[in-house]
């Protein structure tokens, strides 16, 4: 018996809007722009310190009224946030030729951030002047954690982070986990995770249960078609028990049995951390969910060992 079920953890990153990612990009670049002044054998580089005008526009578009104030205090923003990126450009330049360390450490930043900061004010030009709507999977939401993927849960609950996709048993373990790329539909990762388990066990699960957002009729033939005698998704969508299950009482018991994964991500999510990354970069979000899944793991077994 296997049971099925997503939940979010989020990236170490604040609320993003326009305003903040513009911001922090002044920061960013005005920091690089001071450092680079300061590499051995730099020459000497003009530029205008906007962090103070940015930081000032940042505020007031956060309680300013009416769309037509919101627009020239993001033009004023987004001013000043491209003419400080042409100033990094144009550091990044000159100081093509300097060697050491110190400076393949400033150019590493600068080649990392300068792509990311087009796309803050690429995004913020078309959504806050021109009125278009930026599709999700185009957003950035983080300089510092770019690959972070917004992902909404219901209709208005808007987190972070990655999608995870975990397998448990009837021990609680947790058999398998994938951290997703952007939000794909649960219904999508029913099969795909069934068989992970199927490779990775050599055989089908005979029983399964899951949410009712994975449940589709497709999914249900194509799981049964892959050797699965009973499979009962949370709600029915339109599905018939005795399609799911050989009776009644067999589905009411899978259903059950899926509701103990809820208390098993919760316990993952608040005794081990799984509920937000405290590391950056992608590797590292991976590998500490990977290792809050361990821990998690660790304990339970301890708990399960007799004696």
């Amino acid at each position: 018996m296997v049971r099925i079920d997503s939940t979010v953890t989020a990236a170490l990153m604040h609320e993003p809007s326009d305003s903040a990612l513009l911001w922090d990009a002044v920061r960013v670049m005005s920091r690089l722009l001071r450092q680079a002044a300061k590499l051995p054998g730099a020459l000497a580089i003009c530029w205008h310190d906007r962090r103070r005008l940015a930081k000032r526009c940042a505020v007031d578009i956060q309680y300013s009224r009416g769309k037509d104030e919101r627009r020239r205090l993001y033009r004023k923003l987004i001013a000043a946030t491209d003419a400080t990126r042409a100033a990094l450009q144009r550091a990044a330049d000159r100081l093509t030729g300097l060697v050491g360390m110190a400076a393949e450490h400033w150019r590493a930043q600068v080649d990392h951030y300068l792509p990311l900061i087009a796309r803050v004010l690429d995004q913020s030009q078309r959504r806050v002047l021109h009125g278009q709507a930026v599709p999700a999977r185009e957003k950035l939401v983080s300089l510092f954690e770019p690959h972070a993927d917004i992902i909404v849960k219901g209709l208005r609950d808007v987190q972070y982070g990655h999608k995870l996709n975990l397998v448990t048993g009837k021990s609680g373990l947790i058999l398998d986990l994938v951290i997703e790329t952007g939000n794909p539909a649960d219904a999508e990762r029913f099969l795909p995770m069934l068989d992970r388990h199927i490779a990775r066990c050599g055989a089908p699960p005979r029983q399964m249960a899951a949410d009712g957002s994975y449940a589709s009729r497709d999914n249900l033939d194509q799981a049964k078609a892959r050797g699965v005698t009973d499979v009962a998704f949370h709600k029915k969508r339109g599905l018939a028990v005795a399609d799911m299950a050989k009776s009644a009482w067999v589905y009411r018991r899978l259903r059950n049995f899926r509701a103990g994964i809820e208390a098993g991500i919760s316990c993952f999510k608040r005794a081990y951390g799984g509920g937000r990354c405290p590391w950056r970069g992608l590797d590292h979000f991976k590998t500490y969910v990977w290792s809050a899944v361990v821990a998690h793991n660790l304990v339970l077994l301890a708990r399960l060992k007799p004696g």
